[in-house]
């Protein structure tokens, strides 16, 4: 009898063992197999594949899930022995296709596990066989059950650099090194694998952080017919890394490789910031494939309008996650958990950002929870956060958007930068804000300089070269007759439009560009930088490449040996912010006590006489470094004529007297020098070219005495007009 008994328990542990746990989502390894979870509130039925290869037309297994016994509350779970890491599976979810209802089941699709760690893509993926009716089975995309646990870190963590240590590289892991002439082997080149073997190049140029276009798994086909989706901002999983950026072609391969780039850029004093999307996926409007999300949960996934059968469209790319569902919520908590802690990446930057704060009739709310939930979340103290404030339907908060922690893309810095150096009238006094990290907009008391990520060009529009090359966009080669992409690129084309064999041209071309390099890496915040920009990548005046694979958004390697003189200014302007002396970090200090305490004093080709009219074009400044050891003196001249600036007399403090550090007007390697090798200017005024930068330095004698030192007061008429009082903090109002 006792041992009956004993045989009955045993059955039935082995039961419930095979009925699985619904905690946690996707597919975790446990000891003798796998433990599957997905989230389906109103599906009748769901059915586990496993597949031997990623284009099985037919899988090796099919496990029917029990509603009685595989389901708990919304979620469907199971326990699968005898398989492990390498798996590829996928389901099948049967359930009401009624779309007027907001529901979309359709079990002859075969479903991505929302939650699943990795992808493999069949060479016969059709974005349209998932869009059709019809059976997609060997044309889908699979997930794959992988175990974290098997990677060796070596001991490596998350850099957890300030931001006043950081100058900030967006870049595209395929466009990096896809490029014939990078040097890479051709079965790396486009790759995590490719990337790891360019770092030196980025260590050499000063960077302390990449920020990464989306690498989760996206879908290529996402795009115009005979283009294909190269920004990836077409997510398909918020957990797998795009196995297309992988030298490897194992299904486990891709993470692995992932993982070994950010240990090396880690290895490298790199960090590493992915560019997420979570406001839509790449299945679309209601036309659209049917890939995932919406074969498990449509109306919870998505946000709908209200005859429920068509999606609301805030991202502009057919429609809106539902960020205020709370299953949502969680989903992109445990996806950001999932590349903080599993993956090692150092920080996120959120595409559209604002779309997180709409609630599900998208109207925003002051305290968007999922926006709260990412700040508090005491997994992710210390990441990097950084939001893009804005959406594709108006909602603009750069200023405004909720939290403590979160940065924010300056898109003001952007266009007030250009609009100066351009030399359009009336930029002058935004262009001073821009300057000392943007007051009018970020001089709250408890906030930072570097809440202002500083940026004149990046990913979407025109590239530094074409940004001085070009007034108008030039996008025939996306097949749309050059209606797609921004008409307002506040550019300026120096004379000649696209290239050109004018040496003059060319000339002012250059100095422009070191100009907008000069002005973002001099300005208080935190700089963001363009691939290629310090060589003057070109896209040809494309400036919406995102279906350009190909040498129009690659970065062309070449072009590092025709721009020498441009790549030694970068590298050594990066290297001299970064000292503390010049790019005035003191972590915590809040952005009005900086301003205070670096007491700034405006001119313009007098002292103490700034001219802050719509007429002028010209604006000087001169400050004192936080530590006590530089005066620094920095001349702007955006007009079309050679302008005197007096200036001021040096300092009783100096044992140098003023040095001249850059004059962007001068060829290299005169145009920026070390601080050792800097020349004396000795003139009561310095002649300032047209369109050019000028920062004199002078050091101080580091005795105590004189680390209070104190410039003359002021003019009246050299304080800086503001929209908003920068020697007096205020809050927002989250009301």
């Amino acid at each position: 009898m006792a041992n009956n008994k004993k045989l009955e328990n045993t059955v039935n542990e082995a039961r419930d063992r095979m009925q699985g746990n619904s905690f946690p989502l996707g597919a975790a390894i446990r000891r003798g197999g796998v433990n599957f979870s997905v989230f389906s509130k109103s599906a009748d039925a769901v059915e586990l594949l496993l597949f031997d290869h990623a284009e099985d037309a037919v899988p090796s297994r099919t496990i029917l899930l029990d509603p009685k016994k595989n389901r708990t509350y919304h979620y469907w779970h199971v326990f699968a022995p005898d398989i492990g890491p390498g798996q590829i599976y996928g389901y099948r979810v049967y359930g009401p296709q009624e779309p007027w209802r907001g529901m979309r089941f359709d079990p002859s699709k075969v479903l991505l596990d929302p939650c699943g760690k990795a992808v493999v893509v069949p060479r016969s993926y059709s974005r349209i066989l998932a869009s059709q009716p019809g059976d997609n089975c060997a044309a889908a995309m699979k997930s794959v059950v992988t175990d974290p646990r098997a990677y060796d870190w070596e001991g490596d963590t998350p850099l957890r650099r300030p931001f006043s240590q950081t100058i900030i590289y967006e870049m595209h892991v395929r466009g990096f090194t896809a490029n014939p002439n990078s040097g890479v082997a051709p079965e790396k080149r486009g790759t995590y694998a490719g990337l790891i073997e360019k770092i030196p190049y980025l260590q050499e140029l000063g960077i302390t952080a990449v920020e990464l276009l989306p690498v989760y798994h996206f879908d290529e086909q996402d795009a115009p017919q005979g283009f294909r989706n190269y920004w990836g901002y077409a997510p398909v999983s918020f957990f797998a890394p795009q196995p297309a950026y992988s030298s490897r072609k194992d299904p486990l391969g891709p993470a692995d490789e992932f993982r070994d780039m950010v240990k090396a850029l880690h290895r490298a004093g790199i960090e590493v910031i992915l560019d997420v999307v979570y406001n839509h996926t790449a299945e679309g409007n209601h036309d659209g494939p049917t890939l995932s999300f919406r074969g498990f949960e449509n109306d919870a996934y998505y946000m709908l309008e209200q005859d429920r059968q068509h999606y609301a469209n805030y991202t502009g790319c057919g429609n809106t996650l539902d960020a205020s569902n709370p299953f949502v919520r969680c989903m992109i908590i445990d996806s950001l958990h999932h590349w903080a802690l599993e993956m090692h990446v150092d920080g996120f930057r959120f595409d559209l950002a604002s779309i997180l704060t709409r609630d599900e009739q998208g109207r925003p709310l002051a305290n968007p929870p999922v926006l709260w939930d990412i700040e508090t979340d005491p997994a992710l103290a210390g990441t990097k956060l950084i939001a893009e404030a804005w959406d594709a339907a108006g909602l603009y908060q750069v200023g405004s958007f909720i939290g403590d922690s979160w940065k924010e893309w300056n898109g003001r810095f952007r266009d007030d930068v250009r609009g100066f150096l351009k030399g359009d009238s009336d930029t002058v006094s935004k262009f001073a804000s821009r300057l000392l990290g943007s007051p009018d907009i970020y001089g709250y008391e408890e906030h930072e300089p570097e809440q202002s990520i500083n940026f004149v060009t990046c990913h979407d529009g025109f590239t530094l070269n074409d940004l001085v090359s070009y007034n108008g966009k030039h996008n025939e080669a996306n097949g749309e007759d050059n209606r797609d992409g921004s008409n307002d690129n506040v550019s300026w084309n120096c004379g000649i439009e696209g290239p050109s064999d004018d040496p003059s041209v060319e000339q002012l071309r250059h100095r422009q560009v070191k100009n907008f390099f000069a002005v973002n890496l001099l300005a208080a915040g935190a700089p963001m930088l363009l691939m290629g920009d310090e060589v003057r990548r070109t896209q040809g005046g494309n400036n919406n490449a995102y279906g350009q694979d190909n040498e129009i958004s690659w970065f062309d390697w070449g072009l590092v040996d025709k721009h020498p003189g441009l790549l030694r200014f970068v590298r050594r302007l990066i290297a001299d912010r970064l000292k503390r002396d010049v790019s005035q970090g003191d972590p915590g200090l809040p952005l009005n006590q900086l301003i205070h305490r670096a007491n700034i004093v405006w001119h313009g080709v007098k002292l103490n006489q700034p001219d802050w009219g719509a007429d002028s074009r010209a604006i000087a400044l001169t400050m004192r470094s936080l530590t006590g050891r530089l005066m620094i003196h920095m001349i702007f001249n955006s007009y079309w004529e050679e302008l005197h600036f007096e200036i001021p007399p040096v300092p009783e403090a100096s044992d140098t007297g003023w040095m001249r550090w850059i004059d962007t007007s001068r060829e290299s390697p005169d145009d920026i020098c070390s601080w050792d090798e800097a020349e004396a200017v000795r003139e009561a005024a310095y002649p300032v070219r047209p369109r050019s930068v000028v920062v004199l330095m002078a050091r101080l004698k580091t005795h105590e005495k004189h680390h209070n030192l104190v410039l003359p007061e002021p003019s009246s008429g050299s304080s800086i007009k503001l929209p908003a009082d920068i020697r007096r903090p205020f809050r927002r109002d989250l009301s």
